[in-house]
């Protein structure tokens, strides 16, 4: 059985996608590499819902609480 063909997310190159291609699903480490720099540079973003008023968007406490004094009791 051989394995499916897939577009290479970067460069559109054909590439297959199976264990032996160490890259998967891009065609090369090269491919690979200018994607995780467009996510590094923050070209591409996900889509997520507006924090609520008040809340830190990173972790949805209010500002200033300390993830290690969220359990803290």
């Amino acid at each position: 059985m051989t394995a499916p063909l897939v577009e290479c997310p970067a460069c559109g190159r054909r590439t297959e996608f199976s264990p032996r291609n160490a890259w998967r699903p891009f065609c090369s480490q090269r491919c690979k590499m200018v994607d995780f720099g467009a996510w590094a540079a923050e070209r591409y973003v996900v889509a997520a819902d507006p924090p609520e008023d008040g809340q830190d968007p990173q972790n949805g406490d209010p500002p200033g609480v300390a993830p290690a004094d969220r359990h803290a009791g």
